[in-house]
């Protein structure tokens, strides 16, 4: 009987850094919830932001609330691994919590847009995988956004005639996905996080592992 020395638990994976990005009511927001329930090894990239607080949002859990004077002086600190302003907000991701996530080998999702993921595909491009989630039309897109009656007509024609410009960067994304069905959608995003987690790249260690195989050590 050969002795089983071999052991894959010497093989250490990093985690990855997933954005979804979509224009507003397109559901990257409730596919992100969905694959946070699924995913036991996944976190949530908590954004700093200036907007009010909506109804029910909790600080520290759906967003960390700062003032603009707050969030300006983070970014003097280079506190910040992106930012950007968005309808007069600023939005930003706070480095440290991301680094500390990565190393421990959790999957950190972003719910970014696509000014946020140009700049983390500049600072972390080894880490990042990209989805852009579309509607799947202009009339239902705006439906969802009129659905959720968190925003003024006015507010919802803004976000409307955003849209356009948010889907024209669907091409600078490494994965897309049409948003017809939720469950479908939430299926191919895991899918796409599984293939990713074996890429040879992501596996430390791996090259020591393979070592030991070939030398029978």
């Amino acid at each position: 009987m050969i002795e089983d020395k071999f052991n894959d638990s010497e093989i250490f994976k990093r985690g990855i850094l997933l954005v979804l990005s979509s224009p507003s009511g397109a559901g990257k927001t409730t596919i992100t919830r969905q694959l946070l329930k699924e995913n036991p090894h996944t976190t949530l990239s908590i954004s700093v932001t200036t907007r009010p607080r909506r109804p029910g949002e909790v600080s520290g859990q759906d967003y960390i609330f700062a003032t603009k004077e707050e969030f300006e002086q983070q970014i003097s600190n280079g506190e910040f691994l992106e930012y950007a302003k968005v309808f007069g907000h600023y939005y930003g991701t706070l480095r440290h919590s991301v680094e500390e996530a990565l190393e421990a080998g959790k999957d950190v999702i972003f719910d970014i847009d696509w000014q946020g993921t140009q700049t983390l595909a500049q600072k972390a491009p080894a880490d990042l995988v990209s989805v852009f989630v579309l509607p799947p039309s202009l009339q239902i897109l705006e439906k969802r956004l009129r659905a959720r009656n968190q925003d003024s007509d006015d507010v919802v024609e803004q976000r409307m005639e955003k849209a356009a410009n948010e889907m024209s960067h669907w091409a600078e994304y490494k994965y897309v996905i049409i948003n017809k069905d939720l469950d479908e959608s939430v299926d191919r995003v895991c899918a796409i996080l599984k293939a990713e987690r074996q890429k040879r790249g992501r596996q430390e260690g791996l090259a020591e592992f393979v070592k030991k195989l070939v030398t029978g050590q």
